[in-house]
């Protein structure tokens, strides 16, 4: 018998069932789409690699810390400039923050007063994490997964600059450190932690040393940094020294089935 359902009775394709993709069966895709998506828009504004700036959404430019807002902005500027000049048919070391407000949109503030591309890696929480405005439009995620997240802070991340934060911020921090001592990123990664007196008073990691959870030499995996100045010297000496080296670039979709490698996947 012919099928004379009305047009508007039949069930939608599948990759068009709003239903099915918000449902727990279609999870893994919306995993995938949370790896595609950013992938391919770095690919098209041919983002090569990134510096990372994490720190609190609660640290405010007038706030008691405002000076954290204000040492992040003037990095991410100093970063930014300096950065221009390796600029060809790629960005390179392009900050990338988690796109929300106080240290983050300290940072994405700094690299658009310099003209340069900036990133944020958005993520839907209850409070606190609207994006920012300053954050290169093309560039600005929205994240639901965690962890997908955290694989793209880790994914193209040449340093890592950590300002004071809570929770989110000790838990990002502590995947890359955690990925760095164990050799799990194919790659060097500069850590660098601003602000001594706070990172010193939060986390004794010399009595992780004492009671031999973790090794001496892991102190090693991080720097402290206390002013804008001396950040940027050490993320230009370690870049210039570890990252300005021939990489092959991301491959355009139509020429791969398949995507980038994650490092040390």
């Amino acid at each position: 018998m012919p099928n004379d359902k009305p047009h508007s009775d039949r069930r939608p394709l599948a990759y068009l069932n709003s239903n099915f993709l918000n449902s727990p069966d279609a999870r893994a895709l919306r995993i995938l789409a949370e790896y595609l998506e950013p992938f391919s828009h770095f690919r098209r504004e041919n983002i090569r690699d990134t510096v990372v700036f994490f720190g609190s959404a609660r640290l405010r430019e007038d706030g008691p810390m405002g000076h954290y807002y204000q040492d992040a902005r003037t990095l991410a500027r100093m970063v930014t400039e300096w950065a221009r000049q390796y600029t060809n048919n790629t960005h390179r070391f392009v900050v990338c923050t988690g796109g929300g407000p106080g240290i983050m949109e300290a940072a994405n503030r700094g690299a658009a007063d310099a003209g340069g591309k900036t990133i944020g890696l958005n993520i839907g929480l209850p409070f606190e994490q609207l994006p920012n405005g300053y954050i290169t439009p093309e560039l600005s995620f929205e994240f639901h997964y965690f962890f997908m997240r955290k694989l793209w802070f880790a994914y193209l991340a040449k340093a890592l600059v950590v300002f004071p934060g809570g929770f989110g911020t000790l838990d990002e921090m502590m995947e890359i450190l955690t990925l760095t001592q164990t050799q799990k990123l194919a790659k060097k990664v500069t850590i660098l932690l601003y602000g001594s007196k706070y990172w010193r008073e939060i986390i004794n990691f010399e009595a992780l040393v004492r009671h031999g959870t973790i090794s001496s030499s892991d102190l090693e995996l991080f720097r402290y940094a206390d002013d804008p100045q001396t950040a940027f010297e050490i993320l230009r000496v370690d870049l210039q020294k570890y990252a300005l080296q021939p990489e092959p670039e991301l491959p355009a979709i139509a020429k791969s089935r398949h995507p980038a490698k994650p490092p040390g996947a």
